[in-house]
């Protein structure tokens, strides 16, 4: 049965809407990151956006037993366009209505020069199929709207229904088949 391991990067300490933007991530915790490691499994591919801050993340949990596969840009973070870089403060006063629209109603709203969720989704969940159907296990290591995307895909439910859900960094969110059919389970802990 192939899982897949959706990891959230490491801390970037950003207060503001940080999509596309290059940021650096924590990893300074090597202690935290040496147990997660330890907890993934062992002979598994492991993949990254192509954003900095998942790329370290991703090499720091590589191992001599995992395949570590080429970066994949489709699995970047949500694209906040004209937001990048902005606190959500700024962003309604900036844009009110559609500030309101995007983050109660976020599927089809896009920010100025960005991308909607249903977009973000759609591109993520086409890279993830792509990468998930040689089977086995997979680690990846990408963004917080990219798992509750994942979230919201394998549950069958609205965006705003997981808006929600809380994502740590360096926490785990584990998609599996399940007799029931695929189960979803956020792993929010320190392993």
């Amino acid at each position: 049965m192939s899982r897949l391991f959706l990891v959230r990067h490491g801390p970037t300490h950003a207060k503001a809407l940080i999509g596309w933007t290059d940021l650096p991530a924590d990893l300074s915790d090597r202690a935290r990151i040496a147990r997660l490691s330890d907890w993934l499994p062992a002979e598994a591919r492991l993949v990254s956006s192509d954003l900095t801050r998942t790329r370290t993340t991703a090499d720091a949990l590589a191992t001599p037993d995992r395949v570590r596969l080429p970066d994949e840009p489709g699995l970047r973070e949500l694209h906040f366009g004209d937001w990048e870089g902005l606190s959500a403060n700024e962003v309604e006063a900036r844009d009110p209505e559609l500030s309101r629209d995007f983050w109660t109603d976020p599927g089809a709203t896009r920010p100025p020069g960005g991308e909607s969720w249903h977009q973000m989704e759609a591109r993520c969940s086409a890279a993830l199929d792509r990468l998930m159907a040689p089977g086995g296990d997979l680690i990846v290591v990408c963004h917080f709207a990219v798992i509750l995307g994942q979230i919201a895909r394998h549950r069958g439910c609205p965006p705003r229904e997981v808006l929600s859900q809380k994502i740590e960094p360096l926490s785990v969110t584990l998609v599996q088949q399940a007799p029931s059919g695929i189960s979803v389970t956020p792993i929010n802990h320190n392993p």
